[in-house]
């Protein structure tokens, strides 16, 4: 993939709060604003791109579902027979 260079001029206070985010982030400032703009468009991340395609294959297995707390009776009930 092919990179662009922008330049933004923004002001020192502006520079400093990106700064200080990026650091908390443990991430490079370019790479901080990079995600804060993917964000602004609406973009989502490498992580939620992930989990999305986890939930698209998850569904496509048609496996029953219901309420979890019958789910857990269920399993329950399994596990242990016809105990009360």
């Amino acid at each position: 993939m092919s990179s662009h260079r922008l330049q933004v001029l923004i002001p020192p206070e502006l520079d400093a709060q990106i700064e200080q985010a990026a650091r908390r982030s443990h991430v490079s400032k370019g790479e901080w604003v990079r995600r804060a703009l993917r964000q602004s468009i609406g973009e989502p991340s490498d992580a939620r791109k992930r989990a999305l395609d986890a939930l698209e294959r998850l569904s496509k297995l048609n496996a029953p579902t219901c309420d979890i707390e019958q789910m857990i009776a269920e399993t329950e009930k399994g596990r242990f027979g016809d105990l009360p």
